[in-house]
Order: structure tokens, then C-alpha cells, then sequence
């Protein structure tokens, strides 16, 4: 379970329009009526989150959504010194 502090929400009434174009809505709350986590697939790292990840992580021991950020950021290093 992940430690929250809500003072904004996405609005389920623009879901639809959002989702049409192209952000997909990953994490509901554990009763599926509030999105978490959002996620835009077209771009490089593009995560959005409701709950406070930093606060799950440790030292040795990185919250998942950190490392994944981490490894977005060193690929894309990679990718722009082969353009050079």
C-alpha cells in the first residue's frame, strides 16, 4: 500500500477526453473510482502518481517508479551520445 495525501485528483468527468488522446490510466484506488497513476505509452518516461513514492523508498532499495526513471534517463544518455 502506498502513502497518499490527496489535494488533487484527476477529474473523472475528462477520463474519456484524456484517455482519447493517449494517456492511459494505470492505478485506481483500491475501490477502482479514483485514478492513481497515469501513463503517457508515446512518450520516453512520462508516469504521473497520486501517492508519495519517495516515501517507500530506502537508500539500497529505490522505489520501483525510481528505478524505471532511472533507467529512462540512462537510455535515453545512451541513445542521444550515439547521435553525436
Amino acid at each position: 500500500s502506498e502513502r497518499h495525501r490527496h489535494r488533487y485528483e484527476v477529474n473523472n468527468e475528462y477520463r474519456q477526453a484524456l484517455e482519447r488522446r493517449g494517456m492511459v490510466m494505470c492505478g485506481y484506488s483500491p475501490d477502482g473510482k479514483l485514478v492513481e497513476m497515469v501513463e503517457l505509452p508515446e512518450h520516453p518516461y512520462f508516469v504521473g502518481c497520486q501517492f508519495h513514492p519517495e516515501f517507500r523508498s530506502r537508500p539500497r532499495e529505490a522505489h520501483p517508479l525510481f528505478r524505471a526513471f532511472i533507467e529512462a534517463a540512462l537510455q535515453y544518455q545512451e541513445r542521444a551520445g550515439q547521435e553525436r
